[in-house]
């Protein structure tokens, strides 16, 4: 039977008028992330002034799928339409197979109308069979207990004894209303691992617009800044998203203490998964994470190529970026904090 015209799917970009729609849809959508809220476009268009295309499908009047999308151009990292830039999951989530071909289809016209490299689309689960994918990264997701104390048994025996190592160190945990102390922590940490460094600008951005679905928890000892974690909160999950330690973390199990001291926030608070975020495969942080007994999901970034003729490797481990990493962590702290900024808007 012919569907009628008042009946079919059209694509539209998300306006003021359209973001309590939207955010809605997200929210009850099983397929979207919190990184499909529509504030995501304030805050790359605010911090980094990429252009967005924040797409919905609708039909009747009523949104059935949502894709965001950012423009990310660099002499350094090259030129791509991303969904999303800076985010962990993205591409479409949609209500029904109609409305997601129909987004798909819209974000490989616009990739070709902007002359892009590629199209990535960040999806947890294949999409597109015949796109390209690679499983660079992880994802690592565990539920919560309702009991704090069966979490932390939970906890292999080892990374357990890390996590009583910093209780037992006197570390102390509180949230921040500030990014500062945050920033600095992370700061510190990134530059050691020989990363360009965000803003600050990007995480005060991240507090305004996500408001109460975002917070800050800063681990101290005697008053003395040890680690920070920004965290955003979706549903019934909480994801510490960006953290890090100073350099005396390590010795006093400054980050073991701490993402236990959010698990166990979490807990008392009635959120129900921890969303550890993503991982390269075999990288520090994916065995950080293992040790906490969560189990790696792969994550399938998929790839539409429209003038490249490979798919992009930015990948730390990648020869092109080892003599960048090598020179940046030998660079003046304060000096990665003035140039990172620049850099690390390329990286999406």
């Amino acid at each position: 039977m012919q569907r009628k015209a008042d009946d079919a799917i059209t694509v539209h970009e998300l306006d003021n008028a359209s973001q309590v729609a939207w955010d809605l849809f997200v929210e009850r959508c099983p397929e979207a992330t919190f990184f499909h809220r529509a504030g995501w476009k304030d805050v790359i268009e605010k911090t980094f002034d990429h252009k967005t295309y924040f797409l919905y499908a609708e039909r009747h009047g009523e949104i059935e799928g949502v894709l965001p999308l950012g423009h990310v151009k660099s002499r350094l990292f090259g030129n791509a339409l991303i969904s999303s830039p800076f985010c962990v999951y993205g591409g479409v989530a949609a209500a029904s197979s109609t409305a997601r071909h129909a987004l798909e289809n819209k974000a490989v016209e616009l990739a070709e109308n902007l002359g892009v490299d590629y199209l990535e689309c960040r999806n947890t689960d294949l999409r597109c069979t015949d796109w390209l994918s690679k499983d660079l990264y992880v994802t690592f997701r565990k539920k919560l207990s309702t009991d704090v104390d069966e979490n932390l048994k939970a906890i292999p025996r080892k990374q357990r004894a890390m996590v009583r190592k910093g209780i037992n160190n006197g570390l102390k945990s509180q949230l921040d209303d500030s990014v500062e102390r945050f920033y600095e922590a992370y700061a510190q940490s990134v530059h050691a691992l020989g990363t360009p460094v965000f803003s600050k600008q990007y995480f005060e951005t991240l507090q305004e617009v996500f408001g109460n679905v975002c917070d800050i928890l800063v681990v101290t000892k005697n008053g003395n800044l040890i680690s920070g974690v920004m965290n955003f909160y979706f549903r019934d999950e909480v994801l510490p998203y960006y953290g890090g330690g100073t350099a005396a973390a390590r010795a006093l199990k400054g980050n073991d203490f701490m993402y236990w001291e959010l698990m166990r926030r979490s807990c008392e608070r009635g959120i129900r998964v921890f969303d550890y975020g993503r991982s390269k495969n075999d990288s520090g942080s994916y065995s950080f994470k293992k040790n906490w007994g969560f189990e790696p999901k792969p994550l399938n970034y998929e790839y539409k190529l429209i003038k490249s003729k490979t798919m992009p490797d930015l990948s730390p481990k990648n020869p092109k970026f080892q003599l960048f990493i090598k020179a940046w962590q030998k660079m003046p702290y304060g000096m990665t904090k003035r140039i990172g900024p620049y850099i690390a808007r390329g990286l999406g």
